[in-house]
């Protein structure tokens, strides 16, 4: 596909320049002519759309962009439309004071297809690592509505939102993680290095070792002849099971998996689940966009599988016109309480407040449920470290009672 550099005239008499991709120049006007511009000259400038995409996959996705850099983004976007600034204004105030390069590269390439001719929503539409849908249909409702400041502030908010519950689940992981990695390391150093000091004792000694030592003893004489192997096996099964999650069939898997985890913690995916699907689904009502295409897009950043399924299944019976609250009272994957929530949202006509309402309570639980599940995993891992550590000094020592009678 190649690129054209284009002079037109828009509706009000305005020449406007810029470039486009199309495969040849009848295209290349029928496309201009889609957005209301009348092409007065058309140049092939010899760049392809292979080119452009490796300079953009080469410059602007070297680097991900940060939720919070987005989320500064959005609410000064909105900011500055709200004043009255022009969108093209707005976005080179921008890109002169964004701070992430990767993100003003973004901004750069936004400003240039809208100087174009082109609208935001599919300026933003093309950086899809960058906007997710959730993102593109809001900014698509608030151009078409002419309330693009009220919608920009509430992606904002949804960002914030998001953001905040990642911090807490990370923040509650960190500290198992670290101690489930140390205890590790002084696992295999305790078998490798100090169980072969007291193995040498003891076969000076010519006696019968306890079961328990011997276990032991046998488990450090394989880590030790075959640690060449046993290391990168362990690190292999840590990087296929992470690019197995990565594939549609794992995703599946593993989502139902995660729902069904003991000590609180498959409660507390689906907390998460259902603080950022009503979050979504109030944002998307909120700002105007159909039901039937907002069930679609939050079923798609539901980020759980299984949500994900019953979510179509609700979008499949609401377009045949049952009202939204029944499907979803009588799915499964969701509380009692949402449904009878959506189902004042929709008598009342403030469903988008009872979304909201409902992801407040469910944000909410998910601190009281990490709380909880912090001050589970954390005595428990401790215990499992405590008996490791305490199994292998126990072995080590119980030859230490037979040495007497050996030496004797």
């Amino acid at each position: 596909m190649s690129t054209w550099a284009y002079s037109a005239i828009n509706a009000q008499g305005i020449e406007l320049k810029g470039e486009i991709e199309a495969p040849d120049v009848t295209a290349a006007r029928e496309q201009l002519r889609s957005r209301g511009l009348m092409a007065s000259a058309l140049q092939q400038t010899g760049a392809t759309a292979t080119t452009t995409e490796k300079s953009a996959s080469a410059g602007t996705f070297a680097k991900k962009i940060k939720p919070k850099s987005l989320q500064i983004f959005s609410r000064q976007f909105a900011t500055m439309i709200e004043a009255g600034i022009s969108v093209v204004g707005a976005l080179v105030v921008l890109e002169e004071q964004t701070e992430d390069k990767a993100l003003c590269d973004v901004i750069e390439q936004i400003r240039i297809d809208v100087e174009s001719g082109m609208l935001l929503s599919e300026s933003i539409a093309k950086h899809p690592k960058v906007f997710n849908r959730l993102y593109i249909a809001l900014v698509e409702t608030g151009e078409a509505a002419g309330i693009l400041d009220q919608v920009l502030d509430r992606v904002a908010y949804q960002i914030e939102k998001e953001t905040a519950i990642k911090r807490r689940v990370k923040g509650a992981m960190l500290y198992p993680t670290i101690v489930l990695t140390f205890a590790s390391i002084v696992l295999a150093g305790m078998l490798m290095f100090l169980v072969p000091i007291f193995t040498k004792i003891f076969s000076q000694l010519n006696g019968d070792l306890p079961t328990l030592t011997a276990k032991v003893v046998g488990a450090s004489n394989v880590l030790r002849g075959y640690w060449f192997i046993i290391f990168p096996v362990v690190i292999a099964s840590i990087v296929g099971f992470r690019k197995w999650k990565s594939t549609e069939s794992g995703r599946q898997v593993w989502d139902r998996i995660k729902l069904r985890l003991p000590m609180k913690i498959g409660d507390t995916t689906r907390k998460i689940t259902l603080a950022r699907f009503s979050r979504t689904l109030s944002t998307l009502v909120a700002a105007g966009v159909d039901i039937i295409r907002a069930l679609e897009i939050t079923a798609a950043t539901s980020g759980n599988y299984v949500v994900e399924q019953s979510l179509l299944q609700v979008r499949e019976k609401v377009h045949e016109g049952i009202p939204i609250s029944q499907p979803l009272s009588e799915d499964p994957a969701f509380p009692a309480m949402v449904g009878h929530m959506v189902k004042v949202g929709e008598e009342t006509g403030e469903l988008d407040k009872m979304l909201g309402k409902v992801a407040d309570f469910y944000e909410d639980e998910v601190d009281t449920a990490i709380q909880t599940l912090t001050s589970i995993i954390e005595p428990v891992m401790m215990i499992c470290v405590g008996l490791v550590v305490g199994v292998i000094i126990i072995s080590m020592y119980l030859p230490m009672f037979k040495m007497l009678s050996l030496v004797k």
